[in-house]
């Protein structure tokens, strides 16, 4: 699974790094970064799915 982020939507809301910590952190700017290569490690997959379940703006998509 990959995960794509619209940098454009994100708003940091950090909801993402509290349902993916070890995959997903909002910086001290606000801004989100990816703790991968933007393909999700293996076992990640669920998390990884919450964390774009749960974004209130839609910025990540899951591919």
């Amino acid at each position: 699974m990959k995960i794509l982020v619209d940098r454009k939507r994100c708003e940091g809301h950090g909801l993402c790094e509290d349902a993916a910590p070890d995959l997903f952190e909002i910086d001290d700017g606000g801004e989100l970064v990816l703790l991968f290569d933007g393909t999700v490690p293996d076992g990640r997959d669920r998390q990884a799915a919450d964390a774009v379940r749960i974004c209130p703006v839609s910025a990540l998509k899951a591919e």
